[in-house]
């Protein structure tokens, strides 16, 4: 029998009766079975034309059998449709009755509160919900808003978002709506149609078209009187927002995104960008995933563990549940853990959730090839800091591909600004940039950036120094990659910004180059720093690269490299007030000068001693050792060093109450020093000589010189001197009695020193504490 006959009881007994054995079945018989069978048999014709050609061959052997038997089917065809009741038949006797019965109600449908619960140690984020709110606040009638809440990976935006949602429920009568994207994880993101579809479905329609355009326009007509919210978590493009924005006044969508999603900004959405949580705060959702009394416990070790997630919140989060896990494991052992083995990144997982490691790697992925390139270079860096610039030099891009590539960074929240046209990585980041890199990039590859590196950096230090200290720059420079041609710098104000903006990531080099066994690369750097740490006066950078330098110049084997490192790192430890290393810093210069018959390495080493003599309340020995330099710089015809030697015996005048012999000198070498072209010094004699002048009695004309210097210093940038300048004219103020113009001088030089030279800011609190009280004004 035909599988179709099989499936109808009714037609397979039909079909068995036409089987049977016809010869012997009358034909009344037949042609009852037939009209018997014929509704089913008709009904058959319509789905299954072959067991109809059948069946009629069977007939044409019973002529008799078939009067009255029309085989007919009834069909529809074309594009006919039916509506209402229909019956379908050949012969109807009788009346037809068709009762119709109600359809029944559809269950009401409950109104959509989707989001997300709040996580149960949320803390804080005061400052970023009132920045939610006035953003809600301020927004424009009559239109639906779009607000963006970006941050990296594990900042914490889906639950500040969910928070800030839930607690203005009743503004959203008709429903708040959750969607969530895959933003980088593997397999392509939810399409804009998919998650319209599902927004659809969520306010109870079944019939959706298929196309985005007619979604959207549906998506739109549904949600025109209806007042609710839409969060869209993990946005990955702007376009993924803007298909989903409906036209109901008064309805709100709130994106998060790992990217700024600046794009929006023509939709005229809000922007709030979430940072990592401060030490307070970051101690606070530690104690509460881990435990209050643990916590309490051991509050040095949270702290430590604290700083290793830097601020993160979901490492902090992870740090916490895998200590709540180990209920006798110390917070210490935590803290431990995370500093070796797996590494931090590794360590920081919990059961059910991502780990910091994952959040990354997302974020990672969805980069293109060149930025991904590019983040991973500045993982290798020991800078913390970057402009586009440095990004070239050490990816080997121009500066137009590096600023491109780096806005391609921030965008994607991976790098943040700094300020000052600089960038920054989260030390996670940055941990899992540097992982990128030891797994993506050759070792030969990550060699050639990180001395592409070290050469930008002794390159710009070079030009600077040229500018700030164009006697200084006498030493040669070893380049692997050269810098590219043209003057780096306009002037001397531009160099020394430079040199404080980019100082965080130039003393660094000098220990990258040494540990890669780059010896003059190491020493030369060190050395092209010297303006840096002159003007700005940042000792313990100062005299760390000099150690390096000085080892590395041994190992470079470079006599003149050696002598440089000795004399310049003696000035900087003498500056720190470490005066007998200094000492024999100089003695160990002075020794290797005389070794090579260099008269003029002699008289600056000999320099030297004299000032650290000087400051270990020596003022013999120091006036023996600074009159036998001005003689060896004399007879060699160094006439700045030598005014340099007056100088420095002008101090020493000053410091023993010989206010005119140290007028006569320090004048002496003012007028030398600007006549070698040596602004920086000249400005210092200057200043000292307008204070020798004052103490002398020539109150008048010394106050217009420190004066004089103090303006030549604010304009070059040189922030010690100003500091120190300020101090003088403090000390002229309180000897004449007035106090109050005394305390602002002294106020204003410590707020310097404060940043510039502990050693300083001990003098000058030193100062204002011995002042008497001010008067009180109401007395």
């Amino acid at each position: 029998m035909d599988d179709a006959a099989a499936d109808d009881p009714v037609l397979a007994a039909a079909w068995h009766d036409l089987q049977a054995d016809p010869v012997g079945t009358g034909a009344a018989a037949v042609s009852a079975t037939l009209r018997g069978h014929a509704a089913v048999l008709a009904a058959c014709a319509a789905r299954n034309g072959p067991l109809l050609d059948r069946i009629r061959q069977w007939m044409a052997r019973f002529p008799a059998a078939g009067g009255g038997v029309d085989m007919v089917a009834n069909t529809l065809g074309g594009n006919a449709q039916v509506h209402g009741p229909v019956v379908q038949a050949r012969d109807i006797t009788g009346g037809i009755h068709v009762h119709q019965m109600p359809r029944p109600a559809a269950p009401e449908r409950p109104i959509p509160r989707q989001l997300l619960p709040v996580p149960a140690h949320f803390t804080d984020r005061q400052r970023d919900l009132r920045a939610l709110d006035e953003l809600r606040d301020g927004r424009e009638p009559g239109v639906a808003q779009v607000i963006v809440v970006s941050g990296q990976a594990g900042v914490g935006k889906t639950a500040l978002v969910s928070r800030w949602l839930g607690s203005r429920t009743a503004e959203f009568p008709d429903g708040q709506l959750y969607v969530a994207l895959r933003d980088g994880s593997p397999g392509d993101p939810a399409s804009a149609a998919e998650v319209l579809g599902y927004l659809l479905r969520a306010f109870g329609e079944t019939v959706e078209p298929t196309g985005l355009a007619e979604r959207a326009a549906l998506w739109r007509s549904v949600t025109a009187a209806r007042r609710f919210a839409v969060m869209v978590d993990n946005a990955l493009t702007a376009a993924d927002v803007r298909a989903l924005l409906p036209s109901a006044p008064g309805s709100l969508v709130l994106a998060t995104s790992r990217h700024r999603l600046t794009g929006l900004a023509v939709d005229g959405a809000g922007f709030c960008r979430l940072d990592v949580l401060g030490p307070r705060a970051a101690e606070e959702l530690f104690a509460r995933g881990a435990g209050r009394a643990r916590a309490e416990r051991e509050p040095t070790a949270v702290r430590e563990v604290v700083a290793l997630c830097a601020g993160l919140p979901l490492a902090i989060r992870l740090a916490a549940a895998r200590l709540a896990a180990r209920p006798d494991q110390p917070v210490a052992s935590l803290r431990d853990a995370l500093t070796a083995g797996a590494g931090l990144l590794g360590e920081l997982r919990a059961e059910g959730t991502d780990t910091v490691q994952t959040v990354l790697d997302a974020s990672y992925r969805a980069l293109r090839a060149d930025a991904a390139h590019l983040y991973r270079c500045l993982g290798l860096l020991p800078a913390t800091r970057f402009d586009p610039a440095l990004a070239a030099a050490a990816a080997g891009l121009s500066d137009a591909e590096a600023e491109r590539l780096i806005e391609v960074l921030v965008e994607a929240n991976l790098l943040e600004p700094a300020g000052a046209g600089l960038c920054h990585f989260h030390s996670l980041v940055r941990l899992h940039a540097a992982q990128r890199a030891e797994a993506e990039e050759t070792a030969p590859a990550r060699e050639d950036t990180l001395r592409r590196y070290v050469d930008w950096c002794l390159a710009m230090a070079t030009s600077a120094e040229e500018l700030l200290s164009p006697s200084h720059r006498t030493l040669p420079r070893d380049y692997r990659f050269p810098p590219r041609a043209g003057r780096a710098f306009a002037d001397e104000s531009a160099a020394l910004a430079w040199l404080e903006t980019h100082r965080e990531a130039l003393t660094p080099a000098v220990r990258l180059a040494a540990r890669h066994q780059w010896h003059a690369a190491a020493w030369q750097l060190a050395d092209a720093l010297w303006p840096m740490f002159l003007r700005l006066r940042l000792y313990d950078s100062w005299i760390s690269a000099h150690e390096t330098g000085l080892d590395s110049a041994r190992l470079d084997g470079d006599t003149a490299g050696q002598a440089r490192m000795l004399t310049s790192g003696g000035i900087g430890l003498r500056s720190a007030g470490r005066y007998d290393e200094a000492a024999r810093w100089f003695s160990q210069a002075l020794d290797l000068a005389r070794a090579e018959g260099n008269l003029r390495d002699e008289a600056q080493a000999l320099s030297g001693l004299g000032s650290s003599y000087r400051g270990a309340g020596q003022p013999d020995r120091a006036a023996a050792a600074y009159e036998r330099a001005l003689e060896l710089r004399e007879s060699v015809g160094y006439r700045r060093g030598a005014a340099l030697s007056r100088l420095r015996l002008g101090e020493l005048a000053l410091e023993q109450d010989d206010f005119e012999g140290a007028a006569e000198r320090l004048g002496r070498a003012h007028r030398e020093l600007a006549a070698e072209h040596d602004p920086y010094d000249a400005a210092r004699a200057r200043a000292l000589f307008g204070f020798a002048l004052s103490r002398a009695g020539r109150r008048e004309d010394g106050d217009r010189e420190l004066r004089l210097a103090l303006a030549e210093f604010e304009a070059t940038g040189s922030a010690y001197w100003q500091a120190r300048t300020l101090e003088m004219l403090g000390r002229l103020a309180e000897q004449d009695g007035d106090l109050a113009a005394a305390r602002r001088q002294y106020e204003d030089a410590l707020r310097i020193y404060a940043a510039v030279s502990p050693v300083d800011s001990e003098r000058a609190e030193g100062r204002l504490r011995d002042l008497p009280p001010p008067e009180d004004a109401s007395s």
